[in-house]
Order: structure tokens, then sequence, then C-alpha cells
């Protein structure tokens, strides 16, 4: 089986996150910034994972990842957002993730609005889009959220076995 995670990361809470969960599906699964990501019709993966912090409610934009370089960030200059939307489409299976505030825990997740897209693409999703935890808007991640992303990571390549 082979496995992909891309991500996006502003403040490196994300890159933690997909970095566990790619441990979690197992020896060489890749995890990958979504700068240097081939493009999604491209891609011939038994299963993507995708995984982005959640900004002004959903996926982030130009303002909010300049936003987030203002605050210390070191943002990537094109997110999830641009990488989906330059997808013209794909039968892939796949999962996404978050990283969110827990405090306040505000409506929208860039998890849920990266897996609408990617079914509106064509593909299928195995799993519920997943929320990972961070203090404030920058982080750090709260504790047991590397553990539980390398377990959903487990989680994830049984439901790919069973299924494939």
């Amino acid at each position: 089986m082979t496995y992909l995670v891309v991500y996006e990361s502003a403040f490196g809470n994300t890159r933690e996150v997909a970095e566990a969960v790619a441990a979690g599906l197992g020896e060489g699964t890749e995890a990958v910034d979504v700068g240097t990501a081939p493009p999604l019709e491209g891609l011939d993966v038994d299963l993507l994972v995708l995984g982005g912090p959640t900004h002004a409610f959903g996926m982030s934009r130009p303002q909010t990842r300049e936003d987030a370089e203002a605050r210390g960030g070191h943002p990537p200059s094109t997110g999830i957002r641009e990488w989906l939307d330059a997808a013209e489409g794909a039968s892939l299976r796949v999962a996404t993730f978050d990283t969110h505030t827990r405090k306040p825990n505000l409506p929208g997740t860039a998890g849920k609005a990266a897996a609408k897209r990617l079914r509106a693409l064509g593909c299928t999703l195995v799993a519920d889009p997943e929320k990972f935890w961070v203090h404030g808007d920058r982080g750090p991640l709260l504790d047991g959220e590397l553990e539980r992303a390398t377990t959903w990571g487990e989680r994830l390549r049984e439901t790919r076995a069973s299924a494939g």
C-alpha cells in the first residue's frame, strides 16, 4: 500500500501532526508540504491524507497566511485551498484533518472544508475529518495530540487494508 500525507503548516503544529499520522500509516509513508506536493490529479496512491490549520473558520487564504506570518509564523506561499483549486478531478481514497484552537472552539474547520472539496473532485472519504487541538492560535499542540495522530494514522491504515 502507498500512502501520502500532504499538509500546510504556519506554526509547525500541523506539520507535527502530519508526521505523526505518517508514522501511524507506516514505513514508506511520506509527509510533504503542500508547496512541494505533486498535483492531486497526478497522484497514484492508495490513500491520500490532507491536513491544514483552521484559519478564519476554514482553509487558509492568502490574507490569513499573511496574518500568520505577521504573528511569527512561517506559512507556505500556497495552501491546501489553492492546491485543491488547481485540481481538475481525482478518484482517490482520502482522509482529512486540521489543527484547531481549543479555546475558543470556533465553528468551521479546514478538515471539513477540504473533505467537501475533495468529494466534489471525485474522491472518496474513508473517515470523518479529524481535529487535532492546539493551545491558542499558535500552539503548541495539546498534550497527547501527537499520540492521537499516530493512532489515527494506524486506524486509517487498517481501514484502507480492509477495503483494499
